[in-house]
């Protein structure tokens, strides 16, 4: 649903899964995005993690799977994800992730799209690669501050979702959402103030404590540092 998610994940999936090429591709990339774009289209495989940009007007031969992570904020535009997939008579699969407070939106979909859903069985054996993605974003402030980031973003975007009659910002477990973001501890934002997580459990590290693996990243990062103190 967001730039700060598409660079965070897209990020993940590259430590992640070493056998494919991952590509990661949002609105900011002023420049970039019509190369990274075009070399993706040159791929015999891989993923691309984008938001909405890739929404629609753009034709990318052989997409087999096109998964939602977010439920997009306007209903055309979940058709219009749909379809970068089983173009020109081609078979393709379109997978939306939904919490079970939102499956409403399956009927509305339905009335409002004409796009009737089927509800997929749930894979077994699923590997939990969250303790790695803290271990990550221990080693690396780059990680740890863009999954903050991330997470931010993300809260910000469920709250101004077009059906906010099905996504209630206040019917959302920040708690899981952090751990499922495999953050080290819950970021100051409005939305959390005055909230208490019990289910959620911090690092014992200082967060301060965490170094930039980019020398140059780090060594400006101390600077300022010792400006403030």
């Amino acid at each position: 649903s967001t730039c700060a998610c598409v660079e965070y994940y897209g990020k993940a999936l590259e430590s992640l899964i070493k056998q494919v090429k991952i590509m990661s591709i949002h609105g900011k990339m002023k420049h970039k995005r019509n190369k990274i774009f075009t070399e993706f289209r040159k791929l015999p495989g891989g993923i691309l993690v984008c938001t909405d940009v890739m929404a629609r007007g753009i034709d990318i031969p052989e997409v087999h799977w096109v998964l939602q992570y977010d439920p997009p904020s306007s209903a055309s535009a979940f058709v219009h994800r749909c379809g970068r997939t089983a173009r020109i008579g081609n078979a393709g699969s379109a997978l939306v992730f939904l919490l079970p407070m939102e499956e409403s939106y399956i009927n509305f979909l339905s009335i409002n799209q004409k796009c009737p859903m089927q509800e997929m069985t749930p894979q077994t054996n699923v590997l939990d690669l969250l303790p790695k993605l803290k271990s990550m974003a221990l080693a690396d402030r780059a990680v740890f501050e863009k999954g903050m980031k991330a997470f931010v973003s993300y809260v910000q975007a469920y709250a101004k979702h077009e059906c906010n009659l099905i996504f209630r910002i206040k019917d959302l477990d920040f708690a899981s959402l952090a751990r499922g973001f495999a953050l080290l501890k819950m970021p100051k934002m409005p939305e959390l103030r005055g909230k208490c997580f019990p289910d959620f459990t911090p690092v014992t590290v200082n967060t301060d404590s965490i170094s930039f693996k980019d020398k140059n990243r780090e060594k400006q990062r101390q600077k300022k540092l010792e400006e403030l103190k």
